[in-house]
């Protein structure tokens, strides 16, 4: 990283997390004179953060796949990720000598399984290319004429540029720096903000028997949101319950779906499969096979003990008694709630625990071939800050890399 000399350059990319570093790489491989600035006192703190420092970087699946698991908006991304899909960034970070893997021949990670050796490796390359640095610098505004950006203006300075790459990420972990700068930027030269909502975090329930559950992790969940106009949105993976609600996997990708319904609703029904995928028939003729258990002794063959008893207390069941002697009524309810356990979602701890953000800069106002700002001429975005988020599993960091890498090649 070279010493600042000028307040001038070619290209200024504002926010230092994966989408920017990897512009500003891209741009000075070009040749091009670069500034990159980040307002807190060090780079990719979000990043060193991402997935509990173990860095997921992407996973394997075809660019089709992945597009269709970001939902309406996915096929934005056709032109970033021809360009830098999942192979493109493997070889990237090869190439500046950082190796990684795939040990579930899905998601990818340093071989290190360490963010740091990530993020040695990009800060390494951009002291490589004479990218010049500037952290603990809030920008304040850009400057624009006749629709074309001239640069930006900072707490401490002036800088010139004719191109301008807005890199700040979300609102989420704002710990970690997130303020939504890059919202109030784009904003103040005419582009639509699309509503903002926390996403992949933790939720709370209404139902307190959850509580009685935390000691167990259930496998294989399947969760749905049981409102009509979501009947399509169902998720899978492994949950957790906690003292107040629900957490893991599945509960992260599904709250991005929930939190904007809660905006609108003070609670949000959801339906759970804690069985594997097993439906009325299969759970029915599983506990016919084993009539003369007690109930207990079947149920626990699929679910954890605390998790059946709370079932069974919900379904009003005597547990002692076998199923050959239970009323077909009770048969009936047990086994609906089996299959499909409701819990309902009363809310959440905000962007304080939120690790992406829904909405974003509308992408409608951004030319998907350059990330190019359709309103003003020079101006670019990439990452979070736009209107487009993904579930876990190296989906948000790999589209933060490639935006960030078609953003610096069209500078």
């Amino acid at each position: 990283m070279k010493k600042i000399s000028t307040n001038s350059y070619d290209v200024i990319i504002v926010g230092a997390g994966a989408a920017g570093i990897m512009a500003a790489i891209v741009s000075a491989r070009s040749g091009k004179n670069v500034l990159l600035i980040e307002k807190l006192s060090n780079i990719a703190s979000k990043l060193k953060a991402t997935g509990g420092g173990r860095c997921n970087l992407t996973n394997t699946l075809s660019n089709e796949d992945f597009m269709a698991k970001f939902g309406r908006n996915g096929r934005f991304m056709t032109h970033a990720l021809e360009l830098f899909d999942h192979k493109q960034l493997i070889e990237f970070f090869g190439d500046i000598g950082v190796e990684t893997h795939a040990p579930d021949g899905y998601r990818v990670f340093p071989i290190s399984h360490s963010s740091k050796s990530v993020i040695d490796g990009l800060r390494y390359e951009m002291d490589r290319l004479g990218v010049s640095i500037i952290t603990d610098c809030k920008v304040e505004s850009l400057n624009i004429q006749n629709h074309r950006i001239r640069g930006l203006n900072t707490s401490n300075a002036t800088f010139l540029a004719t191109k301008v790459i807005i890199a700040t990420g979300g609102l989420g972990y704002p710990v970690l720096g997130a303020e939504g700068d890059g919202y109030t930027m784009a904003n103040s030269c005419g582009h639509k903000i699309v509503d903002t909502h926390p996403a992949m975090m933790p939720l709370r329930t209404s139902e307190s028997w959850v509580a009685n559950c935390t000691a167990d992790t259930i496998p294989k969940v399947e969760m749905r949101i049981d409102i009509k106009k979501a009947k399509n949105i169902k998720y899978r993976g492994d949950l957790i319950f906690t003292s107040h609600g629900i957490r893991g996997p599945v509960v992260l990708d599904i709250a991005r779906e929930i939190t904007p319904f809660l905006d609108k609703y003070r609670e949000v029904p959801i339906l759970v499969n804690l069985t594997k995928g097993l439906n009325e028939e299969q759970i029915r003729s599983h506990m016919s096979l084993n009539s003369s258990k007690s109930i207990t002794e079947i149920i626990v063959e699929i679910l954890p003990l605390s998790v059946a008893t709370e079932i069974m207390t919900l379904a009003n069941i005597d547990t002692n008694i076998s199923w050959s002697k239970t009323h077909g009524v009770t048969r009936d309810r047990l086994i609906k709630l089996l299959a499909w356990t409701p819990l309902t979602i009363t809310g959440h701890d905000g962007f304080k625990l939120a690790m992406i953000t829904r909405g974003g800069v509308c992408l409608k106002e951004i030319e998907p071939r350059t990330m190019e700002s359709r309103l003003i001429s020079g101006l670019y975005f990439c990452g979070e800050v736009m209107d487009i988020d993904g579930p876990c599993g190296g989906y948000n960091l790999q589209w933060s890399f490639a935006s960030g890498y078609l953003a610096g090649s069209s500078t």
